[in-house]
């Protein structure tokens, strides 16, 4: 993309779903917006997620250089944040600063799909710490 092109709106449902699986109690969907609009040239990476009921985003982490956002637009989800664990729902927020040793991840223990919007940093040095 040239510095001069026009970066246009799009509909967020226009942009197919991804799936992301790492059998048996990681998986998830997603609409990668960023990516949709700019490829892979984009430095914060936004996306639509979707957490199945059972189902935990991935093992409990923490990121050394990159920020990531959590905004919860339906459904319940536990977040795990170091020892503690807090209920989310629709409207609530959460947001795991880098550098914070505290493993983080959400885990859906409903009965229906969570949706959220995800924010981060795309930090080409980053380093990704697994606490679990």
């Amino acid at each position: 993309m040239t510095s001069t092109q026009t970066i246009k709106p799009i509909a967020s449902t226009s942009v197919v779903w991804t799936e992301w699986m790492d059998l048996p109690k990681f998986s998830l969907r997603y609409r990668h917006l960023s990516r949709a609009v700019l490829g892979e040239d984009y430095r914060i990476g936004v996306a639509i997620e979707e957490l199945m009921p059972g189902a935990q985003t991935a093992p409990a982490h923490y990121h050394v250089f990159e920020e990531e956002h959590v905004f919860m637009l339906e459904g319940e989800v536990t977040a795990r944040i170091g020892p503690d664990r807090f209920q989310m729902r629709a409207g609530d927020y959460v947001c795991f600063p880098a550098g914070r040793k505290a493993g983080h991840c959400l885990i859906n223990t409903s009965g229906k799909v969570a949706r959220y919007v995800i924010v981060g940093e795309r930090n080409p040095n980053e380093v990704v710490v697994y606490t679990d």
